[in-house]
């Protein structure tokens, strides 16, 4: 971690994730972390039976799609913007599939 970033506990379909951030974006991250917390509660609660993995990456798709509608109805969206969340999904898939090796 360099000096500019910190730790933040993150709380995600009832699992706890540690994530390096820069400490100006904490509350960004947090509220991310909230947002895919729902997302993903959501899909869960559609799919019977379906694997952590599966429900997060139908949460990064339906994420992904709103991200797409906003940009081509003149949102808030760039591409600065996806670029900084698809890097926010592959550290979450990051911190995924290290939980997964723990839990092995």
């Amino acid at each position: 971690m360099s000096s500019d970033t910190i730790p933040v506990s993150v709380r995600i379909l009832d699992k706890d994730y540690k994530i390096a951030c820069p400490a100006h974006k904490k509350t960004d991250l947090i509220e991310s972390a909230r947002y895919l917390d729902k997302q993903m509660r959501e899909v869960r609660e559609t799919q019977n039976f379906m694997g952590l993995e599966r429900i997060a990456v139908l949460a990064a798709l339906n994420i992904a799609y709103e991200l797409l509608q906003a940009k081509a109805n003149g949102g808030w969206a760039d591409e600065v913007g996806i670029s900084r969340i698809n890097k926010l999904v592959d550290r979450i898939d990051a911190a995924l599939h290290q939980n997964e090796q723990l839990d092995l």
